[in-house]
């Protein structure tokens, strides 16, 4: 049978199981086949084959009502096991295993072309100037991997490989004929928005080259935090491993921090990203159950924290103290209340009515726009009193930014809980916005040290 023959016949069973029931009227069912048919061609599109796309959204479906629920979890068990075992999925088991090696051997490249500068005398732990480099060039050691890693997967055009590699050159451009003070200011703030600009860049590949699509943008914002997950869990196991490589060899009077310091660590986490990656399109349909929990999780905890925080400031009257260290501080916390919006919005099911969470979701919101004012008015009158300089620029410009987009997304918010916008117009201004972010981390990374005279 081919592969749209078992995708309809997988939808009708699942008819079938409405039927049964009879729980729902047949326009109801026929509205629900619409919304599944639509997650299975858009889910297919990201790169699942028609089984993973059709479990996913059977996943998904479970969200509108109970008889939806009773379905996935009845069927999505034996779905996956399907998925898995199935002898009649040979092509797609072909595909599996051909994206794994593919995965694995970028990853092992990207590990060895972190250590290549060592023929030439540069060490991660070296001298001043090794680190400097090591600093400036650290994402274009792995993302271009990653990148090359979608592009194949997605059976990229060769148009879009030449426009694919553009960002990538510029950034080794910038990264290394600038003549950058070590460590100096500007120099930091390249380094850590080029790794930004150029994960944005990978969300070209990612798409298949249709980075127009809103749905392709949106499947990469889920990706990305799926991704975060992943990465975080492996980077805790392989943390682990460290720590008893190190007792181990310890124990018998062999000292394996060198080895580990300059080897294990550095190439184990530049191959950790192809194979965080890997999991991540391989097993898309668990990790959707892991990422909204935790979204669920600490939504809740951030408002809190944002709303004592701005309870004690106001009790207190004391200002925001705009260092280097309070701005870097207060910028991740934005950025981790955007994340948590942005993976929420990505998670959730457009077509489903508002709920309390999506209440608590404007209410996180709103505290950050609080705060993120209440910064933005300390930075600018310390800017007024000292002037410019390339860290606060940098944080003044981030916190704008992320003041647009968090008051857009408030309004749009309690205009879906008024019921007077649907949920897809907050799922296009996020996924819209995301641009405005990659020009910002360009202009930082290759305008800034210019601008400020390379401090």
């Amino acid at each position: 049978m081919t592969k749209e023959g078992l995708l309809e016949e997988r939808i009708g069973e699942w008819r079938q199981y409405f039927r049964r029931r009879q729980a729902v009227r047949a326009i109801d069912i026929e509205e629900l086949e619409d919304h599944l048919r639509s997650q299975v061609e858009a889910l297919s599109e990201a790169g699942l084959d028609e089984d993973e796309a059709f479990l996913v959204a059977v996943k998904r479906l479970g969200d509108l009502d109970s008889v939806s629920r009773e379905f996935a979890h009845e069927y999505s068990e034996r779905l996956w096991k399907q998925l898995v075992v199935s002898p009649g999925a040979g092509a797609s088991s072909l595909t599996a295993h051909r994206d794994t090696v593919a995965a694995v051997g970028l990853a092992i490249a990207a590990a060895v072309a972190l250590k290549i500068p060592d023929l030439f005398g540069l060490h991660i732990s070296g001298r001043d100037a090794d680190t400097s480099f090591y600093l400036r060039n650290l994402s274009l050691f792995v993302l271009p991997f990653l990148a090359g890693f979608f592009a194949l997967k997605r059976e990229l055009q060769r148009s879009g490989w030449y426009l694919l590699a553009l960002p990538f050159v510029a950034a080794a451009l910038i990264a290394n004929l600038l003549p950058f003070k070590p460590s100096g200011h500007t120099e930091v703030l390249t380094a850590i928005h080029l790794p930004i600009a150029l994960w944005l860049a990978i969300g070209f590949a990612y798409a298949g080259g249709r980075w127009r699509s809103h749905e392709q943008r949106m499947n990469f914002v889920r990706f990305s935090g799926e991704w975060l997950i992943y990465y975080t869990l492996i980077a805790l196991g392989g943390g682990i491993l460290v720590f008893f490589t190190v007792f181990i060899f310890q124990a018998i009077g062999l000292n394996a921090e060198p080895l580990v310091g300059r080897w294990v660590v550095p190439c184990g986490a530049a191959g950790a990203v192809l194979i965080a990656a890997r999991l991540v399109e391989s097993k898309q349909s668990v990790i959707e159950n892991m990422a909204p929990v935790l979204t669920l999780l600490f939504t809740p905890l951030v408002a809190v924290l944002l709303l004592i925080f701005v309870a004690t400031m106001i009790w207190t009257g004391n200002a925001i103290d705009v260092g280097r260290e309070v701005l870097i501080g207060f910028d991740l916390l934005l950025v981790l209340v955007l994340g948590l919006l942005l993976y929420a919005i990505s998670a959730r099911d457009s077509q489903a009515p508002p709920g309390r969470f999506d209440r608590l979701r404007l209410l996180l919101v709103l505290c950050a726009l609080l705060v993120d004012v209440l910064a933005l008015w300390s930075m600018v009158e310390r800017t007024s009193e000292f002037g410019f300089s390339p860290n606060k620029t940098a944080a003044l410009g981030l916190n704008l930014l992320l003041l647009v987009n968090l008051g857009w997304s408030a309004v749009l918010y309690a205009r879906f809980l008024a019921k007077r916008v649907p949920f897809t117009r907050l799922e296009r201004w996020q996924t819209a916005y995301l641009p405005a972010y990659a020009v910002w981390a360009w202009i930082v990374a290759a305008l800034f040290p210019i601008i400020f005279n390379y401090q």
